[in-house]
């Protein structure tokens, strides 16, 4: 997959200065698809693996596609038999397109870091992205991802997904943060399992278009914050009267 821009920033860890290269894969017109941009995951993974590699986090749009991973129920596919990838990451059936920032980091866990410590920092970034643009967002209990909360306007509706899976100590997969995607491709599944709530986009949340793009020097920021492995102040849960069953999307280590 060829970079149409890179940027480069340090995170400062214990004893030596850490850096993450941010590859700018492609957005709008040169959108990546899916297939591709997996198989830069695979490449990645194994050079940061071997140490031959540097820690790096991949940002693009995907055309179209809807994409599977192992939890996923022959009822949450799509109800009219669209074509679905079914890929290696924990969690269950979502989309990808137009309109939504995905984010793939590929990075070594520092030896404190759990997987599932990991995914709240990945919530914890996207928090902040979402507050850098005036949403107030927040963790559901038993749900991954960052949500808005119910409302007047609606029941509680999820902004950001994440889906990860970690080999080797090294991190693939990622988060997915809706910007301004057309929410109509979530009609047709049952998005990370949850059928009790919505969907939203910062566009919605807003009143106003809120371009992928737009969001990119926030997503650095703080993805550069929350992946330095440094302690840091979690924001509350959102309330929910309801706990009901879990539905868990980040993937164990393998």
């Amino acid at each position: 997959m060829e970079a149409t821009a890179r940027a480069w920033s340090g995170a400062l860890t214990l004893d030596r200065v850490r850096v993450i290269e941010y590859v700018e894969a492609g957005f709008g017109a040169d959108a990546v698809e899916y297939e591709t941009a997996w198989a830069e995951q695979r490449r990645l993974h194994t050079e940061v693996a071997k140490g031959t590699g540097s820690d790096t986090v991949i940002l693009l749009e995907h055309p179209p596609v809807y994409t599977a991973g192992k939890r996923t129920e022959p009822q949450e596919r799509p109800f009219d038999g669209t074509p679905v990838v079914d890929v290696d990451r924990g969690g269950k059936i979502t989309w990808h397109g137009p309109g939504q920032l995905v984010g793939y980091p590929i990075v070594k866990l520092a030896s404190h870091v759990y997987v599932v410590d990991y995914v709240r920092r990945l919530e914890e970034a996207l928090i902040a992205v979402c507050a850098d643009f005036g949403v107030k967002t927040g963790r559901v209990k038993g749900r991954s991802g960052v949500w808005v909360a119910a409302d007047e306007r609606g029941r509680e509706r999820k902004i950001a997904a994440i889906g990860i899976r970690v080999a080797q100590g090294v991190t693939m997969h990622g988060f997915a943060l809706n910007c301004n995607n057309d929410l109509a491709w979530f009609d047709r599944i049952v998005p990370c399992g949850i059928s009790d709530a919505d969907v939203t986009t910062l566009s919605k949340e807003l009143g106003r278009e809120v371009a992928v793009t737009e969001v990119l020097d926030s997503v650095r920021r703080h993805l550069d914050e929350l992946l330095a492995w440094e302690e840091y102040e979690r924001s509350p849960d959102i309330e929910h009267a309801d706990e009901g069953p879990t539905a868990i999307t980040y993937g164990l280590t393998v």
